[in-house]
């Protein structure tokens, strides 16, 4: 059933971009302003229609009242391509999100052609210590325009239980632009494992850390206070991917 479930998922989310799609780029150079992201969100909640209905995936968030009305940054971990659609419903009703994402994500075709008509905060990550001030350039942008800037700090996504080293991007971000962090934690892996065709339905928790304002603090300290915050919150909403290490200890 999964394996059904999974094929017709597919097929509707190639068939939704292709349809929705060109709105988004069309809207970013014609519309001008936030059309681009109205249209985006459309784009996105189409193909969350599918993620909660054909693989009957859903969301449960606790700890939505950390967030902060005002715009910040938010380190998540990243497990999976469903928190890249989901996330962007935690913040406050009527605001929207932008990712910082490695540029080679913009030539994809239709998918990457959107993310870039939304502005993005694209880097070229072989640029050393010029990606980090191409991250603080446009997303000092962002935040001013009120836009929530969500950063996967370990660059990548990784299987549930495991972590790797978190990078320096979005705490280089809210240091030297001064705002609020927000850690985020999830399980979305468990459902929706990294390049796999096959997706299982269920519920993923989504849980908000408290956010704490980096004004003052290092990169080395916001990046050590959410990195505890969320993988001391992965051990109690996944348990079971901890208990060897447990056990060691």
């Amino acid at each position: 059933m999964n394996a059904v479930r999974s094929a017709l998922f597919m097929l509707y989310a190639i068939f939704w971009s292709v349809l929705s799609a060109p709105l988004v780029v069309m809207a970013g150079p014609l519309l001008r302003g936030i059309w681009a992201y109205r249209f985006g969100k459309l784009w996105r909640l189409g193909t969350q229609f599918g993620v909660e209905h054909i693989l009957g995936i859903r969301p449960r968030v606790i700890g939505r009242e950390n967030m902060p009305d005002e715009a910040c940054v938010i380190l998540s971990k990243h497990q999976s391509a469903w928190e890249t659609m989901t996330l962007q419903d935690v913040v406050p009703k009527g605001r929207y999100c932008v990712f910082v994402l490695k540029r080679e994500l913009l030539k994809v075709p239709f998918v990457g052609w959107g993310l870039a008509a939304m502005k993005m905060i694209s880097i070229d990550r072989s640029a050393g210590k010029d990606a980090l001030d191409q991250v603080v350039s446009q997303g000092r942008e962002r935040l001013k325009q009120g836009f929530y800037v969500i950063v996967f700090p370990e660059g990548t996504r990784v299987a549930p239980g495991q972590k790797k080293r978190y990078k320096s991007g979005g705490a280089y971000l809210a240091t030297h632009v001064g705002c609020k962090v927000v850690p985020i934690a999830h399980d979305a892996g468990e459902l929706w494992p990294r390049q796999a065709f096959l997706k299982k339905p269920g519920t993923v928790t989504i849980s908000i850390g408290p956010a704490f304002d980096a004004t003052g603090l290092s990169e080395g300290e916001v990046n050590a206070r959410a990195e505890a915050w969320i993988e001391a919150e992965m051990r109690r909403i996944s348990p079971h991917r901890y208990r060897d290490a447990a056990q060691a200890n």
